[in-house]
């Protein structure tokens, strides 16, 4: 199964993204395929947080279209939302501590720690930063073979 983050996500919603025709057929492709396909949580929070920063997007999304956005993800029926429980920290607590990660990549590795979780093939992403964890399989969607 595959995953797939935020970044991918946004490029996909966003049609102002340079990305966004590769990012919108990728999404695309797995939401209409039968095979199971995964979003972990925090990817879904990280979404609606950039899509709807005015920081980021002049204009941003609006909440609503931005809310409108993952109800859509969620009528797939082979979309699986991934997450976490207790039993995750230690996975965690090695993947920041081998990676010696701190600051706004823990965010990162709690992705890579619930698809580890998961047992995921990939997980699709443009963020290279996620190379820190080795036991986790990479691969950007965006760039050709």
């Amino acid at each position: 199964m595959v995953a797939v983050d935020s970044n991918i996500l946004v490029y996909a919603h966003r049609e102002d993204s340079p990305w966004h025709a590769a990012a919108l057929d990728c999404v695309r492709t797995l939401a209409e395929g039968r095979a199971p396909w995964a979003i972990p949580w925090p990817c879904l929070h990280e979404f609606l947080a950039i899509v709807t920063h005015p920081k980021i997007y002049a204009p941003p999304t609006p909440l609503e279209m931005a809310m409108g956005q993952i109800d859509s993800w969620l009528e797939s029926p082979s979309l699986v939302l991934i997450g976490e429980d207790a039993s995750d920290w230690p996975r965690l607590r090695a993947l920041v501590s081998d990676g010696k990660i701190a600051g706004p990549r823990v965010h990162d590795a709690r992705v890579a720690a619930i698809c580890l979780r998961h047992g995921l093939d990939e997980l699709w992403t443009i963020d290279r930063d996620f190379s820190r964890f080795p036991a986790l399989r990479v691969r950007n969607p965006l760039k050709p073979a």
